[in-house]
């Protein structure tokens, strides 16, 4: 069955997008848009994806909540600069509960899961899925362009003997210009959940350094 919410969801980010010039989507959001093939192309979470327009359609291969996170996108983004600043999901315009549940869940994860994985694992994860990592003062750091002017920043603290692995993921502080509270927390799940699928990749020899 058709989830009800998430078409009542895609049809009025369609009706907004409708009308809407294509060369202004793409300097608001840093999207190129061919003219000749009527195409805007991007690159998300180590994907090449096309979303023909004005149909706005994407292949059947990208999540159906990856593919609505980037219609909103695409709705709302207003050409804002970077900030370079980092925050925590819940320090997101009204993003308190949403936002603080999401980052309470990230925690969560990266101690049970990801800070107990070896630095090669987790580096050859991360690059499958276009992320790069920097020098900070976690243990490991990574940032992701999930969508162009939305970069999403992942620190752990690997586990040792004294301590159990944690983690946090951050946003750049222009993110409310860009996407929602809602919109955010399901990039940040989005990132999780294809880093452990990665994980599972890697340990079977299907991703390597």
């Amino acid at each position: 069955m058709k989830n009800t919410a998430f078409e009542n969801m895609k049809q009025a980010a369609l009706q907004r997008l409708c009308g809407k010039a294509p060369e202004e989507i793409g300097r608001n959001t840093g999207i190129r848009f061919s003219p000749e093939t009527s195409e805007f192309c991007l690159s998300s979470l180590g994907k090449s994806i096309t979303v023909k327009y004005p149909e706005y359609s994407m292949a059947k291969t990208v999540n159906e909540w990856h593919q609505l996170v980037i219609l909103h996108y695409m709705d709302m983004a207003d050409r804002s600069s970077l900030t370079g600043k980092l925050i925590r999901f819940g320090e997101l315009p009204g993003g308190m509960v949403r936002g603080g549940g999401f980052d309470r869940l990230c925690e969560q994860t990266v101690g049970r899961d990801l800070g107990n994985w070896p630095e090669k694992k987790l580096g050859a994860v991360c690059r499958s899925l276009g992320g790069k990592m920097f020098s900070s003062n976690a243990d490991f750091a990574a940032e992701f362009s999930f969508l162009p002017f939305y970069p999403v920043t992942l620190k752990i603290w690997f586990a040792d003997e004294e301590m159990v692995g944690s983690g946090r993921m951050f946003l750049d502080s222009s993110a409310g210009h860009f996407l929602s509270v809602e919109d955010a927390v399901t990039v940040g799940t989005l990132l999780l959940e294809e880093i452990q699928k990665n994980g599972g990749q890697y340990e079977r020899g299907k991703i390597f350094e």
